[in-house]
């Protein structure tokens, strides 16, 4: 039975990204999800409902999510339908998140709460309501996992990626100088040599 690898991809990317990935697991049929919805609860069932899919259809899922798509993975119950993750530049404490970019616009809970939702300068509307659910679903992930991290990432510090490798016994590497977003030649090249490692 073939073994397939699901990506799913980060803020404005497409399930076209994928096709990077494909001469890296030449044995296995390489898929990206192309999810509709953007709350970690509607994208989570998304996702959740594709791995389930996959499942039925090959031996083992290997999943590979960048950025905000890894937050919405691990919203999506699937960490024991996988038999692997791998993250790149994953959002992993997104009530962080959250908070700081309130700090970044001047909003007070209080203000977020009465008006529900309010725009940012920064093309990111605050949610009361993602923020709520955040709060009350913590990220429960329990599946081998490997995090690449840029050492500029500047949504998320390497105080908040190191912990949650460490409370989730995942694999952190770190690209010195790497950004957020894994997109130069020689953070590809990277992003290639670290896969090939893990796997």
């Amino acid at each position: 039975m073939k073994n397939a690898v699901i990506y799913i991809h980060g803020k404005g990317g497409n399930a076209s990204e994928s096709e990077h990935y494909k001469p890296l697991f030449p044995d296995y049929d390489v898929i990206g999800l192309d999810y509709k919805t953007f709350t970690p609860w509607e994208a989570g069932k998304e996702i959740h409902a594709a791995v389930k899919k996959l499942k039925t259809e090959y031996g083992s899922v290997i999943l590979i999510a960048n950025s905000i798509g890894a937050f919405f993975s691990m919203n999506a119950e699937i960490d024991c339908l996988i038999e692997k993750a791998l993250f790149i530049s994953p959002i992993v404490d997104m009530e962080k998140l959250i908070t700081d970019m309130m700090t970044w616009t001047n909003v007070t809970e209080e203000e977020l709460e009465s008006r529900g939702v309010i725009p940012t300068s920064f093309g990111e509307d605050l949610s009361w309501e993602y923020l709520c659910y955040v709060r009350s679903h913590p990220i429960q992930w329990n599946c081998p996992t490997a995090v690449l991290y840029g050492s500029r990432d500047d949504l998320t510090s390497y105080e908040t990626i190191s912990t949650f490798a460490e409370k989730h016994h995942a694999d952190l590497t770190v690209m010195k100088n790497g950004g957020h977003w894994f997109h130069t030649d020689e953070q590809m090249k990277f992003l290639d040599k670290w896969i090939k490692r893990i796997d």
